[in-house]
């Protein structure tokens, strides 16, 4: 069954291009930024139990659901679904639409990281030693009405950049340089934190699972940072596998993009733990965490300017590897949908980013009187997102795939036209049709408040 395209299609170079690319788009502030304190809020180790379970018997199964309908329809998020089966297009909106909602606090994020490398390069981060102090600090700039809102537009602008270059030379070579240095620094970094007085209760926290601390609430939160962190449920993945050549292997791919995911997350935790138990902060202070307990780690450390601008540079390549992930989902259903120039498309998406993402930084400022069900607007699409959308996103995607696509479409897909062995295709059929869906579903639910 073969699906024509209207476009010239580019195409990913090799192997390693389809792990990086796909790893670029799942690893990213999700690991670093939110996995840390989304973990300390919900019992520490135990929430990494958990956390792994649902990556490996949820976000692997649904990666591969969307793999599949990416590189058998070789069309952007809602095209793909469109050309699959017509019936079903409206679940790729729901993707561009999730897409454009997290682009629009996810930059706002970016930014931060942006100033805060700044901060390092000029060395007023070293100024300061107590974590009231680095708090304060944060505080007072997320609540600046100008600065954050200039980062912000400096990374859509930096975004736009490297989507304008195109699939090959834009995605394909950041991806490909940017990976590996985070991974470098993310364990230069473990190393030094584990070396930190105190490191071991830190540790324990975050290894030891606490199952006391778990709710049903838990398994929510850990499903939502499955799926944000994996990249799930938006088009990304649907969008960067219509770019795979035939040959890819799509399971080894998955695996490859989940464990690294999976890896940099703990890394992160590794990171943020030790340090927080070191210098005395609360492992569950919010987002920002990261903008408060990383600085005063880095002014333990000898060179510390140094070794702050690294990390921060590499926090703004792995938000940037996200971002342009975003993005190419919108520009590529604008391009192909609208048929609009790529180009077109692309500032398109940048200026209604920059829009949304400014009202985001200015709700938690000027705006902040402004809420919507007691939160502000970047709580709220953070909460939307993360807990109604995504899992939404990936229960239908579920039933698509396992309930709607052709059998053989999906056949030829997992198995390369029948040329690699899939002996695990019935538990993936099982998981696909009924476990994954009735998961979702029960989450979902009580996410709404019905249990």
């Amino acid at each position: 069954m073969k699906h024509t395209h209207p476009h010239p299609r580019a195409t990913l170079g090799g192997k390693l291009s389809a792990v990086l690319v796909a790893a670029g788009s799942s690893v990213g502030l999700g690991n670093i930024w939110r996995f840390p304190y989304v973990a300390g809020d919900n019992g520490g180790g135990a929430f990494l139990v958990i956390y792994i379970l649902c990556v490996l018997l949820l976000g692997l199964p649904l990666m591969l659901a969307e793999f599949t309908v990416g590189r058998a329809s070789h069309r952007n998020a809602v095209g793909a679904f469109r050309a699959l089966d017509p019936k079903w297009g409206l679940l790729g909106y729901i993707g561009v639409l999730s897409a454009f909602l997290i682009l629009g606090f996810y930059l706002v994020v970016s930014g931060w990281t942006a100033e805060y490398m700044v901060h390092s390069l000029t060395g007023d981060l070293a100024h300061y030693s107590t974590a009231a102090e680095y708090e304060q600090i944060f505080t007072n700039f997320i609540a600046n009405p100008w600065r954050p809102l200039l980062y912000t537009v400096i990374f859509a602008l930096a975004t736009h950049f490297i989507i304008a270059l195109g699939v090959q030379k834009g995605i394909e070579r950041s991806a490909k340089g940017l990976m590996p240095l985070l991974f470098v620094v993310l364990i230069l970094l473990s190393i030094h934190s584990l070396l930190m007085p105190g490191s071991g209760e830190g540790l324990r926290f975050f290894f030891q699972p606490d199952f006391s601390k778990v709710t049903p609430s838990t398994l929510l939160v850990a499903m939502g940072q499955a799926f944000f962190s994996l990249s799930i449920g938006i088009g990304t993945m649907i969008t960067y596998a219509s770019y795979f050549k035939p040959e890819t292997n799509l399971r080894h791919t998955a695996l490859n993009v989940t464990i690294l995911d999976t890896l940099v997350a703990v890394l992160a935790g590794v990171v943020i733990f030790p340090a927080v138990f070191s210098v005395g902060i609360e492992p569950s202070s919010g987002p920002s965490l990261v903008f408060i307990t990383l600085p005063s780690i880095f002014n333990g450390m000898p060179l510390s300017m140094v070794w702050s601008t690294i990390f921060f540079l590499l926090l703004v390549v792995a938000a940037l590897t996200s971002t342009i992930s975003l993005h190419e989902v919108i520009t590529v259903y604008l391009h192909e949908e609208w048929h609009m120039s790529r180009r077109a498309a692309a500032w398109a998406t940048t200026l209604s980013t920059i829009v949304l993402g400014a009202a985001a930084s200015l709700s938690m400022g000027v705006w902040s009187g402004w809420s919507i069900c007691g939160m502000n607007l970047f709580d709220s699409l953070d909460f939307v997102t993360a807990n109604i959308m995504l899992p939404v996103g990936a229960l239908l995607t579920c039933l698509f795939v396992g309930w709607r696509l052709d059998r053989e479409v999906l056949h030829a897909q997992m198995t390369n036209n029948g040329t690699l062995p899939f002996r695990i295709y019935r538990v993936f059929i099982l998981l696909l049709r009924y476990f994954c869906p009735a998961v979702l579903l029960l989450v979902f639910l009580d996410n709404l408040g019905v249990f």
